[in-house]
């Protein structure tokens, strides 16, 4: 399983990291913990080992190709594992990785490791996957990425068509080479939210294998907004005014995510809402058209009822500020929000395999029904809003989940912060 737990970042694992930075004065330290607290992050997140080892200013790429053979061992041969497949039945490999693209690629080593064809490109070498199989290797495509490769591995099978393709998509994130260890306030949420973890999916047409698959591809609609200064920057890698590289975040994120969702929204709910709801859609907008003209007032939102088309909602668990965004703007309830806040709680944001995480969730707790239809939607920098409709990691803790309250085990440690008037000298450093 994967992440393995002697990766976990503990409280008290996580507050020693933060006082090894000796860049931090009070204010520093102060602004930081009350972020971490308030990330919606639990106890038993996961890190890099390099991190756990004190070497995060030191990260070499060692680290890196360590981190992802870690996650390729275990999620891949657990999935192949599951399904009855063997590396060599794989036709089309995808991997997404953001921030780490080495030669040869993360896909070649996937194929090697794991014994694919050789017409197959990028795992391919570390599973012994067959020599003709097709790879793919994404980087720098955000949290949004695992639906770009599920995409990717779609139109993959579409070109080979009408012969039968199997396709592996492996998603997962690098997070040893980026830990941000400096001082600029906007630089430091990605290091409160971003955790390890990673998944993989089989995708196939072949018709011997519709009754094994949990899930059908319905539709799949990728959405940009780069145009936009405010929405390409609110997620951006740079350096402070030190040097050092970090993820900045601003406070535009939500609403950046929002503008985004609402563009793949007018592309993809023609096509999965019912025609009476999308009738009651027309009547509002001429209505509120109409008054508008006659009484000058502004235009009002839209109430768009998302559930009219869909049984569920598979969001991407990226920080408590875009899932509460996403919640009011839409009129959701908790109850459509709940996976993706406990995946955010148990696991941290997971970058692109984070609605997997979801995904599962909603599977262990046992809501998905036969014929359900589920709409995953994932953000990412750029800004990037990914949607599809599926119809159609929890095992050792999903009773304990929603838990009746989830206090911040750092506010517990540092309860000092939220006084004002704190005396540098109760400084922990």
């Amino acid at each position: 399983m994967y992440p393995a737990d002697d990766l976990t970042l503990t409280t008290e694992l996580a507050c020693a990291i933060v006082q090894r930075n000796e860049r931090l004065g009070i204010p520093e330290f102060r602004f930081l913990v009350r972020l971490i607290s308030r990330t919606g992050l639990g106890d038993r997140t996961y890190a890099p080992r390099n991190l756990l080892d004190g070497r995060e200013e030191l990260a070499a790429q060692r680290d890196s190709v360590d981190e992802m053979d870690a996650c390729f061992d275990g999620a891949v041969p657990e999935l192949l594992a599951r399904t009855g497949l063997r590396a060599r039945d794989v036709d089309v490999l995808v991997v997404n990785v953001n921030g780490f693209f080495p030669e040869p690629c993360l896909a070649s080593r996937v194929v090697r490791r794991y014994g694919m064809r050789e017409d197959v490109a990028a795992v391919v070498r570390r599973y012994g996957m067959r020599e003709d199989v097709a790879a793919y290797n994404l980087s720098g495509m955000g949290c949004s990425a695992t639906l770009v490769a599920v995409d990717v591995g779609r139109n993959a099978m579409r070109a080979r068509s009408p012969r039968p393709v199997v396709a592996l998509v492996v998603s997962t994130e690098s997070l040893a080479p980026h830990w941000y260890a400096g001082k600029e306030r906007t630089m430091m949420l990605a290091q409160c939210l971003f955790r390890c973890g990673g998944a993989a999916v089989l995708l196939s047409n072949d018709p011997a294998h519709r009754g094994r698959a949990k899930m059908e591809l319905r539709r799949l609609v990728r959405s940009t907004t780069a145009a936009s200064d405010d929405a390409y920057s609110c997620i951006m890698q740079r350096e402070d005014d030190d040097g050092l590289r970090g993820v900045s975040i601003s406070k535009a994120l939500p609403k950046a995510a929002l503008r985004a969702f609402a563009a793949n929204l007018q592309r993809l709910l023609p096509r999965v809402l019912p025609a009476m709801e999308i009738a009651r859609l027309a009547a509002d907008l001429a209505w509120q058209n109409l008054l508008q003209r006659r009484r000058h007032r502004g235009q009002t939102k839209l109430k768009i009822n998302l559930k009219a088309g869909v049984d569920h909602i598979c969001l991407h668990a990226g920080g408590v500020a875009v899932i509460d965004a996403v919640k009011k703007s839409f009129g959701l309830e908790e109850r459509d929000v709940e996976p993706s806040r406990m995946t955010l709680h148990r696991w941290g944001n997971t970058s692109a395999s984070s609605v997997w995480y979801v995904l599962s969730y909603m599977e262990a707790k046992g809501r998905l029904r036969r014929g359900d239809k589920v709409l995953m939607v994932t953000f990412g920098s750029g800004f990037k809003c990914n949607s599809c409709v599926w119809e159609g990691a929890w095992a050792d803790c999903i009773d304990a989940y929603p838990p009746e309250s989830k206090p911040s085990p750092f506010l517990e440690k540092f309860a000092w912060i939220n006084d004002e008037a704190a005396d540098e000298s109760s400084s922990p450093f």
